[in-house]
């Protein structure tokens, strides 16, 4: 006869929920595009704040020489006892120069140097407080005056979306009609699909979600590209504070739906926050970690694969290199110990 009751698994996910609140989580977002889109004032719309009023705009003659820069702003919320700590690294000068070749080589870098220092550290000794400072999320702006995609654009999402997840934003959506935010999001699906260029894409909702939050995903999934209206304006409307923009015809509320997806923008990042991160740690940062080790062992695996082995084999043959670096590791820091004992 079967003993009664329950062991006591399912209280397993309230302890798992409690200590990592506890612990907190960590977000790196990127901000790129052309100057005067929008990029401070929407970051500072998303996490109520004013991250960048140290901030001086450069005359036109310095922004044609302009080079990029990568600036980085660090905020520490807690909200409901949960701890989170963002990281927003910015690109002051991109798209600002003449020659824009240097744009996208200045944030490659710093995308590959994070990789790199965050595959250092977790092939070091000490493993228990690895800070992940890797980007989980790219937000790039796009401008609504182009009327689609310049080649600014594809040339930097085509060269970087195979090492982080870029979500595309339409600038400025006041400067457009409801009609032609429409086209434009359409044609903007229809060019990144063209030119092969691959975004973030909201995985789909599990069998055992309710309905109201299959519907909010569903509104939030076919709003990519999000059209932003942002402000930091306080207005007042019909004896309420708002955030908006007021014009000889009215005003515009940024949280309006019917105007901007601001508000879907900052729930798709909430909703969707571990599966960017999750992203970045099972895709794009395992091709960072297979090229690199294939590179560590002077191409080897390269040479390899133009002699027609299979990808199975190739995969092997991968893991056997891991493997042996990883005894390798564990022979050292067992010598690390001896040497330590008095």
């Amino acid at each position: 006869m079967p003993i009664g009751g329950e062991i006591g698994f399912a209280t397993l996910p309230e302890h798992v929920h409690r200590k990592s609140a506890k612990k907190g989580f960590d977000f790196s977002i990127m901000v790129v595009g052309e100057s005067g889109l929008g990029k401070s004032t929407l970051v500072n719309c998303l996490f109520l704040g004013d991250l960048y009023k140290d901030r001086k705009i450069p005359s036109v003659d310095k922004l044609i020489e302009r080079t990029v820069n990568i600036e980085k702003k660090q905020l520490d919320i807690i909200e409901k006892g949960i701890k989170l700590r963002v990281t927003i690294v910015d690109t002051p000068g991109f798209g600002d120069s003449i020659n824009t070749t240097g744009s996208f080589q200045v944030v490659e870098n710093y995308i590959d140097e994070q990789f790199n220092q965050y595959f250092k550290d977790e092939s070091g000794l000490n493993r228990k407080n690895i800070v992940d400072n890797r980007i989980h999320c790219c937000l790039y702006f796009i401008s609504p005056f182009g009327r689609g995609l310049s080649q600014l654009d594809i040339q930097f999402m085509k060269r970087l979306n195979s090492k982080i997840n870029i979500v595309p934003v339409i600038a400025k959506a006041d400067s457009l009609t409801a009609i032609e935010v429409a086209q434009l999001k359409k044609k903007i699906l229809r060019e990144l699909e063209e030119n092969g260029i691959s975004i973030f894409k909201i995985p789909e909702c599990d069998s055992d979600e309710d309905e109201l939050y299959r519907i909010k995903d569903k509104e939030i999934r076919e709003s990519i590209p999000f059209a932003i209206i942002g402000s930091t304006t306080s207005i007042d409307l019909n004896g309420r504070r708002i955030r908006g923009r007021e014009y000889p015809w009215g005003i515009v509320d940024i949280q309006d739906e019917r105007y901007s997806d601001f508000i879907k923008l900052r729930t798709f990042l909430s909703l969707h926050m571990q599966d960017l991160k999750d992203s970045t740690s099972d895709v794009l940062y395992e091709n960072y970690r297979t090229n690199y080790l294939a590179q560590l062992n002077g191409g080897r695996i390269a040479e390899l694969d133009s002699s027609g082995l299979s990808a199975d084999r190739l995969l092997q043959m991968k893991q056997e290199e891991i493997r042996r670096m990883q005894e390798q590791l564990m022979m050292m820091q067992e010598q690390l110990r001896q040497t330590s004992r008095p």
